[in-house]
């Protein structure tokens, strides 16, 4: 990648342009890991690196890392965009983890500002914080939007030739990048045709999700339903709505129109 393909420090806002990009840049919040009843990063000076097709990673100054619980793995991973990273087991009470943290002693000439810097890998720490609160699956971007809008708007769901769901008064969220979601009170669902199923997922944009299976008709899906039942404050309007997969359900019509199926990575295989 040459130098003029790679957007400079602080230059990025918003869509980013098209082929392989990467974003540094200082975030102004405070951050801690914790891991083993240890808190083994702590700093108000971190960078936040963006990458396209890669979640979000904080790196920490290595002055802000407990670097005497990280132990050199000598294991290391090339990768093309950033260069070759030295990975660390970490140690911290009674837990350990094997090459849970990495580094890039010399990065390649577009990204010095993450030498001397450590990453952790996220589901492997027991918390993180932002500020005083609890952050989930990866660092939250700071320019991606997520509104919830009421609307008027007629919502039919179709699954197994049955209409399942039908709303004239849904909650639209538009998240970047993102196909639209269809969030509907229970009271418009047929909820006789819904089962609770074990599987949850967490968002750091929304809160922890509560799925259903889907039985109508010949057809029976599983997971074809979600709902945040208690959302993040930042996210209250969903709360207690359900929302169908898109890609999942037979069709879903907006003002008698049906929508193309977005190509997600929940799309049924």
């Amino acid at each position: 990648m040459t130098q003029a393909q790679v957007p400079p420090l602080h230059s990025a806002r918003g869509p980013m342009p098209a082929g392989h990009w990467i974003v540094a840049e200082p975030s102004p919040r405070w951050v801690r890991v914790f891991f083993g009843g240890e808190t083994v990063a702590d700093s108000k000076r971190v960078m936040l690196l963006r990458e396209n097709r890669v979640l979000p990673v904080y790196y920490f100054p290595r002055d802000d890392v407990r670097m005497e619980l990280l132990e050199a793995s000598g294991h290391r991973n090339h990768d093309e965009h950033k260069g070759d990273a030295a990975l660390w087991t970490i140690r911290a009470g009674s837990k350990v983890e094997e090459d849970a943290a990495w580094s890039y002693a010399d990065p390649i000439a577009e990204w010095p500002e993450i030498s001397n810097h450590v990453g952790f890998q996220w589901s492997k720490m027991d918390k993180w914080m932002e500020e005083e609160e609890e952050v989930f699956v990866h660092p939250r971007d700071p320019y991606k939007r997520v509104d919830v809008m009421p609307s008027t708007r007629h919502v039919r769901v179709v699954v197994g030739g049955e209409t399942i769901a039908e709303s004239r008064c849904p909650s639209l969220l538009f998240e970047t990048g993102m196909p639209i979601r269809y969030y509907l009170p229970p009271e418009d669902v047929r909820m006789d045709l819904l089962g609770p199923t074990g599987t949850s997922t967490r968002c750091p944009y929304k809160g922890l999700a509560s799925y259903w299976t889907t039985r109508a008709g010949e057809r029976a899906g599983t997971d074809f339903v979600w709902s945040y039942q208690d959302p993040i404050p930042e996210c209250p309007k969903i709360k207690g709505l359900m929302c169908f997969f898109n890609e999942r359900v037979d069709a879903i019509y907006l003002d008698g129109e049906l929508m193309p199926k977005p190509q997600t990575r929940w799309a049924l295989p």
